[in-house]
């Protein structure tokens, strides 16, 4: 376990080579691979840092990578027929394999949200159109026009699959159909990039390797927000706020293990080996376990609250000194009182591990 704080306005990339020492040198692994986002692992980091360092990697490419491979005909689009993940090789990454993935639920949510955001867009440029159009008190000039379109371009982000022609009394679009259609084309495509050969792990386990980055997201999310809320951070001095980061993680390290205890309790897959059995492909959507059988006896009803692992012990009281308002005589004299817990408390407790006096 370790963790490590920049200072502030450090872009992500420049993070990774004191990252590769550190593996190498302080924790001494023979064999470490990297698996990490678009904007972490770039083709400078593995050039200059990885590759230099003995450092396998997975990761994965962007999109005008992808265009570049479908334009090349690295990539053929008839390889998704019958299947949803291929591997195929490319002259512009030398010794690499490229595991190209399609969604096809993906591209349909892709497709569907572009079409609701084009005619959105066109919904409010036809507003405009019409105020410059109109007889009575028409839109005019050039820069007036140009300030409403561009609100509406803000808003729905789609000002690169529009043509616009702006006068000082004129105004018209047009979607610009050849772009929209090759944007299409990449719907629901990844491609997961890795030095590691088959031998050493195949497509299947490449592409969960690189969907295990999911649970780094939680982590940070948990931290950040969720549970830990690391933020604000009252400290000024270097020193103190990695302390506090630090103090942080070690939390959320305690949180993660009480969480595999508590399972039972929480809102979590009790049976993942069994979602994944009857998940159909790596590619597709992440599926729940079955309902248990009738022989099986369900599991004990959770209330909503119980959404983090601390909630069950957040209406124990510490123990408390109770003192008579009376001076005390031999048979008065302070005692302590202890919370009597809740079935769900003392069933956390016991998941816990925790006896009474702790």
């Amino acid at each position: 376990m370790a963790i490590e704080v920049f200072a502030g306005s450090t872009a992500d990339p420049t993070t990774l080579t004191s990252q590769v020492t550190k593996l190498k040198e302080r924790f001494a692994l023979d064999h470490v691979v990297l698996v990490g986002d678009r904007g972490m692992i770039t083709q400078a980091r593995i050039t200059e840092d990885i590759k230099a360092a003995g450092l396998d990697w997975i990761t994965a490419l962007r999109a005008p990578a992808i265009k570049a491979l479908l334009d090349g005909g690295a990539l053929q689009m008839s390889l998704f027929d019958d299947r949803d993940m291929a591997g195929i090789t490319s002259p512009e990454f030398p010794g690499e394999r490229l595991i190209v993935c399609r969604n096809r639920a993906l591209a349909a949510e892709r497709a569907r949200k572009r079409e609701d955001l084009l005619a959105a867009t066109e919904r409010d440029l036809a507003r405009i159109a019409a105020a410059v159009a109109r007889k009575r008190q028409p839109l005019r000039g050039k820069a007036e026009i140009g300030l409403e379109i561009g609100a509406v371009l803000d808003t729905h982000k789609m000002a690169k699959h529009f043509t616009l022609d702006i006068t000082d009394t004129r105004f018209s679009f047009a979607r610009k159909t050849d772009e929209i259609t090759a944007e299409a084309a990449l719907d629901g495509l990844y491609v997961v990039r890795t030095s590691l050969p088959a031998a050493a792990l195949d497509d299947t386990a490449t592409v969960r390797s690189y969907k295990s980055l999911s649970l780094v997201e939680r982590a940070f999310r948990c931290i950040k927000t969720v549970d830990l809320q690391i933020r604000p951070v009252y400290h000024w001095l270097a020193d103190r706020v990695r302390a506090h980061v630090f103090l942080c993680m070690l939390a959320y390290y305690l949180e993660w293990h009480m969480r595999q205890r508590l399972t039972p309790m929480l809102y979590d897959d009790t049976d993942k080996d069994a979602a994944e059995a009857q998940r159909s492909s790596i590619v597709a959507k992440a599926e729940r376990s079955p309902p248990p059988s009738p022989s099986k006896p369900p599991a004990e009803p959770r209330t909503a609250s119980q959404s983090t692992a601390s909630e069950p012990f957040s209406t124990i009281s510490p123990p408390s000194p109770e003192t008579p308002s009376s001076p005390p005589s031999v048979s008065e004299q302070p005692f302590t009182l202890t919370a009597r817990p809740t079935p769900i408390q003392q069933k956390a407790r016991d998941l816990l591990g925790l006896y009474r006096t702790q």
